[in-house]
């Protein structure tokens, strides 16, 4: 074992070095391959739902067609909050960001629904489930009260005869959507429910290795992914885009940012080194959306930003991300800019948890080592002889 001293093997973030084995999901990131379950993305946003891909996820194998019916018909009767919970988020501040909010409400959860702390590798399977449901169901309904109360607006209650994905859109607008925007945001959370080993995925397994409960887990999750350097770089597209305001500033605008060798908001990940191919679903889909809402002029932008990057940057593998389309799809889809991610862990939770049951079967707490580079064999000093 290594030493505290020993820095031969210290990675700052942890870059390369394996913190786990899962059988959830596989990156190629030279090839720009992403799969769940060993089945490529592109097939699953193609062909599968996320009640589908989700229960993938989380079990291991497609579901036959009454394993999916009856996941699907629980997902429905579990959107449903506790009033006490709705009743705490009219008191949150106007200026609350909904991913604190979420963040607040997925830990309050386990109030609501307590587990004996410590007896996390002793819950039976009909436990387990139910802490699926609970949390991929409520997320979206949280999300979606947040941001109708924050404007003084009633929360609209779920309906249970919509799909995961409308129902989300129409609790935020009050509008059923069309059947375009619902399959629009089907895919979205398809390709956002899961992405192997990131800092959100790594917080779920942390906490859950203290055998804390499983709100715990996703609520640090939640907390994570809120960072600026994780789940928000769509807000920061949409702002770019909209900063440079005009094709015509466009090239001027990325000149600047290489020549001060600053970063381009949507471009480059710390895996894919090609296009990330949920980058590329994500602009068909916004074509699709074009086809039925027209045009917006910020595309115009986007696309010539990625032909510049490709022609610049190309070659040390900096290209378009995930976030670099998905603002462009929500905006399109008449959602508030900070709601994007909180869109994202309405998605992500199913990986969180497909993460959390691994982790349940590991029962190992995580205990890394730490280099120490301060001072040592310092004297304690009185302090009426402290300078």
């Amino acid at each position: 074992m290594a030493s505290t001293q020993d820095i031969s093997c210290y990675s700052p973030g942890l870059a390369g070095i394996p913190v786990a084995e899962s059988g959830v999901s596989t990156i190629d990131g030279q090839k720009g391959v992403l799969a769940y379950r060993g089945i490529d993305i592109e097939e699953l946003a193609e062909k599968s739902s996320f009640e589908e891909t989700s229960y993938l996820l989380i079990y291991g194998h497609l579901p036959s067609q009454d394993e999916l019916a009856s996941w699907d018909d629980e997902l429905r009767h579990h959107r449903r909050i506790k009033f006490r919970i709705r009743d705490m988020m009219k008191c949150f501040p106007e200026s609350a960001h909904p991913m604190d909010a979420l963040q607040a409400c997925v830990a309050v959860l386990g109030m609501y629904y307590p587990m004996e702390k410590g007896l996390n590798q002793q819950l039976g399977e009909d436990e387990i489930r139910e802490v699926y449901l609970r949390l991929i169901a409520k997320l979206p309904t949280i999300v979606a009260a947040h941001a109708r109360m924050r404007k003084g607006d009633d929360p609209i209650q779920p309906r249970d005869n919509l799909s995961h994905a409308a129902n989300f859109l129409y609790m935020l607008t009050g509008d059923e959507p069309s059947p375009l925007a619902e399959r629009i945001m089907d895919v979205a959370l398809i390709v956002h429910a899961e992405h192997t080993m990131n800092a959100s995925t790594f917080s779920t397994i942390v906490v859950a290795s203290s055998q804390a409960d499983p709100y715990s887990s996703i609520s640090a999750a939640v907390g994570s992914l809120s960072g600026a350097l994780h789940g928000g770089a769509n807000e920061d597209v949409l702002h770019m885009l909209d900063e440079i305001g005009t094709l015509a500033n466009a090239e001027s605008y990325l000149k600047s940012k290489l020549a001060n060798k600053e970063k381009i908001a949507g471009l480059g990940h710390r895996v894919y080194k090609t296009k990330d191919p949920r980058a590329t679903l994500l602009q068909k889909l916004y074509g699709d959306l074009t086809k039925e809402l027209g045009e917006d002029p910020t595309y115009e932008i986007a696309k010539y930003i990625e032909q510049f990057s490709k022609e610049t940057l190309g070659k040390k593998g900096v290209c378009p991300n995930v976030d670099f389309y998905s603002g462009i799809v929500y905006r399109k889809l008449g959602i508030d800019t900070d709601l994007f991610t909180p869109i994202f862990a309405v998605s992500r939770v199913s990986g969180w948890l497909a993460h959390w049951r691994e982790q349940l079967a590991d029962g190992r707490i995580y205990r890394p080592m730490q280099i120490y580079n301060g001072v040592s064999n310092q004297n304690y000093t009185p302090i009426e002889k402290r300078g």
